[in-house]
């Protein structure tokens, strides 16, 4: 039997209970909930919490009323003590990792702690259940008999005086790979290891050009960089030049709308298939269970219990939280999690939309610190990115990257909304198409918020989105310059501050 025959068999059997899981979410959230809670009783944060091994059981309610909700800020001292050494802090033994998460440009640094139990059962097995769910659609696909282009962020891990290990999640990731995965994967630790990454994606692009690549992996505005350094150096028109057996792009981090079309052009192949994660340093929570669906199924099973701060109650103090049962198609949600990484009823920062109970599938909509609102209009990442990628199809242009913010008047009161849009190609937009870009934006937004739609009545209270068109490698010099270039940093869609768009205003002029 070939190695690939053997793995997609191996990989589908999962779909056992994969399709358990989906079909009975309150019994899996209950087990992940016993499991987490006997963990949680054997810590000293369960403990000064009256959650302790006296306790035979212990009820959500139960749950809830001892265990406040906390942001990164509010335990940030326990997750210190772990890292200076101390045992059986946030879950029971020592923790090893820390994830350094990078977030958005404008977010200062946090460190998440990992655990054994939340790589095996949360992240490795995500990734395995990404692949099972892939190969139940398309059983006929060989993916196994070729490589993996994963491209990670920084591979540095710094070691404290106690022997924990710093780093970005990939790092961790990549240095406890299970060997199944590390023999497929591509390019060699050698490469992933390195630190300047113009000097990595160089020397990626000319290694996996060799291979037999199928799968891509990563977020798509880095994947880009690399594939179309793949194209340069080869000088061929489309990726099915260079790997004619590619046919899975796993992606996740940011939205993949905008960065679409420029996907569609760099791939041909009616062969390739697209399928997004939702996956973050504090856990695994979701993968896009159906190749003819844009949301996520909730991976219910992987060692997370989920809870959910209804939209308009986030701001309130000690808010209420909802269970799987409570929740309602179409409602938005604050995202609260406890996982078997030590993080007990932690407010994660996203925003995910209810787009199916049955099974539980979500889309994410934003992030409570990412969004535009000065007069009322409400504007979340999703319905920018659908608006500006779908004005950008009808101009035939592709979007790298970009970031809104207010614009006030010189009295100090808001007027509009100001965009820095990165073009992979500008050469040929003159300023009657940077025109009809902002129109067609502006009737896109428009049709997906009815509140920009009334704002925007006459001109009254909102003008027309404001373009500022950049060149392609914009962003990538801001971030250079600040000392961000790698593939995890992210650029922040939306903010009600102009602090980060006058810097790139200012770093790199509109020419």
């Amino acid at each position: 039997m070939s190695i690939n025959k053997i793995f997609s068999s191996i990989i589908r059997r999962r779909m056992v209970e994969i399709d358990w899981m989906m079909q009975r979410p309150i019994e899996s959230q209950r087990a992940v909930f016993l499991e987490l809670v006997h963990g949680l009783q054997r810590t000293k944060y369960g403990c000064e919490h009256g959650l302790n091994k006296g306790l035979k059981s212990v009820r959500v309610r139960e749950f809830k009323s001892l265990i406040p909700i906390k942001t990164y800020d509010e335990i940030k001292p326990w997750i210190s003590r772990s890292i200076a050494g101390e045992s059986d802090v946030l879950w029971p033994g020592k923790v090893d990792w820390f994830a350094k998460t990078s977030g958005t440009t404008s977010d200062r640094s946090k460190l998440l702690p990992v655990t054994r139990e939340s790589l095996r059962t949360g992240h490795y097995k995500g990734g395995r259940d990404l692949l099972a769910m892939f190969c139940n659609q398309k059983p006929k696909a060989k993916l196994y008999s070729g490589k993996h282009l994963i491209i990670g962020g920084s591979a540095k891990l710094s070691s404290t005086y106690t022997g924990a290990l710093i780093g970005d999640l990939s790092a961790i990731i990549i240095r406890n790979l299970p060997p199944w995965v590390e023999m497929r994967r591509t390019p060699s630790r050698q490469i992933t290891m390195l630190e300047d990454w113009e000097e990595k994606i160089e020397l990626m692009a000319r290694n996996v050009i060799k291979e037999d690549v199928r799968i891509l992996a990563g977020i798509p505005s880095w994947m880009l960089v690399v594939t179309n350094k793949v194209l340069e150096i080869t000088g061929a028109s489309s990726l099915d030049d260079v790997w004619p057996n590619l046919q899975l792009y796993m992606h996740g981090g940011v939205g993949f709308e905008p960065y679409r079309q420029e996907f569609n052009r760099m791939i041909k192949s009616p062969d390739i298939n697209y399928m997004e994660t939702y996956n973050a340093s504090e856990g695994f929570f979701a993968i896009q269970d159906s190749l003819d669906r844009d949301d996520m199924a909730l991976l219910l099973d992987h060692g997370i219990f989920y809870e959910f701060i209804p939209i308009h109650d986030l701001s309130t103090v000690n808010p209420d939280t909802l269970d799987l049962r409570e929740l309602e198609v179409g409602e938005e949600y604050g995202l609260v999690i406890s996982t078997n990484a030590g993080l007990w009823r932690y407010l994660v920062g996203d925003v995910i939309r209810l787009t199916s109970k049955d099974p539980y599938r979500i889309k994410v909509v934003g992030r409570l610190s990412s969004y535009l609102n000065i007069v009322g209009e409400e504007l979340m990442v999703d319905q920018v990115e659908k608006a500006i990628s779908i004005a950008a199809k009808k101009l035939n242009i592709s979007i790298k990257e970009f970031t809104g913010a207010p614009k006030f008047a010189p009295d100090g009161h808001p007027v509009g909304h100001d965009w820095a849009v990165e073009l992979f190609n500008k050469s040929n937009l003159d300023l009657i198409s940077i025109k009809r870009f902002a129109e067609a934006f502006d009737i896109e937004l428009k049709k997906v918020n009815s509140d920009y739609d009334a704002k925007r009545s006459s001109d009254l209270i909102l003008k027309m989105p404001n373009i500022y068109v950049l060149e392609n490698g914009a962003y990538d010099y801001w971030l250079k310059k600040n000392n961000k270039l790698g593939g995890q940093h992210k650029i922040p869609r939306l903010s009600n501050s102009r602090a980060f768009i006058d810097e790139i205003l200012r770093v790199i002029p509109n020419r």
